[in-house]
């Protein structure tokens, strides 16, 4: 599902000037010492008829990177696998990621270390894969900044990071029907009253966990999603729209709660203005 990210404020962001300077080519290798972070390439072996691979980012106490979808502001992680050879695709898997609150409004996140799983794909089946890998992403304090590196890593490899890739794929959200009968779920998507775009979300949670719903919209439209409230019900709100546009739009749901994470698909009616 395609995601319009909301324009950054160049008050919170360093910005495009960074981007070219730190953005040069560089000598690739399978890691990389960035500002206020380290990231690396992982390795995990075969899984099927891909690969297991994984990209880590490691973050300095205090800062923080984005999910595929930062919310209110933040920069995504973006991926350009040109000058790989024998690469026919990459599935990037991602862990749930949390909810962070200040005075830029609501964004959603990952600190200290993550590890986005990858099932790579060979053109030719059965020969190795060389990754080469450009990737810029966003860290994040007080001022928020782009980081970028180039690595590059030999497939199959030995598959010495296989454990911790596999605690990653752990961690990512499960597909789950609306309305499942589980100890984490969204139970019902009802329409606001009025006519104006979103819906009422109820979900079940496991006792004395706090929920947080993620909520991602097709391309162009801006999508935000309240705290719950005491009876674990969320508010989904359509804040922006392209011009025209009408229902049913197709919503991804992501909620999480602890160590547990499901995404479920729903339907929005896209009529009524944004709010």
């Amino acid at each position: 599902m395609a995601i319009m990210l909301r324009p950054f404020s160049a008050g919170i962001f360093l910005v495009l000037s960074m981007v070219s300077a730190l953005g040069q080519t560089l000598p690739r290798a399978s890691s990389a010492q960035e500002l206020h972070s380290r990231v690396r390439l992982l390795s995990g072996g075969p899984m099927g008829e891909s690969w297991l691979a994984g990209i880590e980012i490691a973050l300095d106490s205090g800062f923080k990177t984005y999910w595929r979808n930062p919310g209110d502001s933040g920069l995504p992680p973006r991926f350009d696998w040109t000058g790989s050879k024998n690469l026919a695709g990459v599935d990037i898997r991602w862990p749930a990621p949390s909810r962070h609150e200040d005075a830029a409004g609501v964004a959603h996140t990952y600190s200290h270390k993550v590890v986005l799983p990858l099932l790579v794909r060979a053109a030719r089946a059965g020969k190795p894969v060389e990754l080469a890998l450009s990737i810029e992403y966003g860290i994040c304090r007080d001022i928020c900044i782009p980081a970028h590196a180039e690595l590059s890593l030999a497939l199959p490899g030995g598959g010495e990071d296989r454990a911790a890739i596999e605690a990653a794929l752990a961690k990512v959200p499960r597909p789950q029907a609306l309305g499942e009968p589980a100890e984490l779920s969204v139970l019902s998507a009802k329409a606001l009253a009025g006519d104006k775009p979103g819906l009422t979300v109820a979900v079940r949670a496991p006792m004395g966990a706090t929920p947080a719903l993620f909520a991602e919209g097709p391309e162009n439209w801006y999508v935000s999603t309240s705290p719950p409230d005491g009876e674990n019900r969320f508010t989904v709100t359509v804040d922006e729209k392209p011009k025209g546009a009408s229902g049913p739009v197709p919503l991804l749901l992501t909620l999480v709660a602890g160590d547990k994470a499901v995404e479920t698909k729903v339907s929005l009616d896209g009529g009524g203005p944004p709010r």
